[in-house]
C-alpha cells in the first residue's frame, strides 16, 4: 500500500462540535475561579482607599506601618514617627492597620 491509499481509507475526522464545547467550558471555570474573585478584589480594594479618612492607621504595600495625616486625590501625607510624614501614592495604600492586628490575633 503506498501513502495516498492509507490517506483515502482513514476515517473522517469528526467531533469538532465537542471540541468547541469543552473550549467553552473552559473559559467559563476560567472566569468563575480566577476573572471572577480577582476583579471583586480589586473593587474592594478601589472602595477601602476610597474610604480612608484622616488619623486612620494604614499599612502601605511596603509594609509601612503609619497615621494618615493629609489626603489629596493622588497622595497621602503619612505619619510613621513622631514628627516624621512621608508623602507616598494613595494607590500604596494596602491594608487598614487596626484591621490587620485584629486578625493576626
Amino acid at each position: 500500500m503506498n501513502l495516498l491509499t492509507v490517506l483515502l481509507q482513514a476515517p473522517a475526522a469528526g467531533g469538532g462540535s465537542m471540541m468547541w464545547i469543552m473550549l467553552i467550558a473552559m473559559f467559563v471555570i476560567m472566569y468563575f475561579f480566577m476573572i471572577r474573585p480577582q476583579n471583586k478584589k480589586q473593587k474592594e480594594i478601589a472602595n477601602f482607599r476610597k474610604s480612608l479618612q484622616v488619623n486612620q492607621s494604614v499599612i502601605t504595600a511596603g509594609g509601612i506601618h503609619g497615621t494618615i495625616k493629609e489626603i489629596t486625590d493622588d497622595y497621602i501625607v503619612l505619619e510613621i514617627a513622631s514628627n516624621v510624614k512621608i508623602k507616598i501614592d494613595k494607590n500604596s495604600i494596602f491594608a487598614d492597620a487596626s484591621a490587620a492586628g485584629n486578625q493576626s490575633k
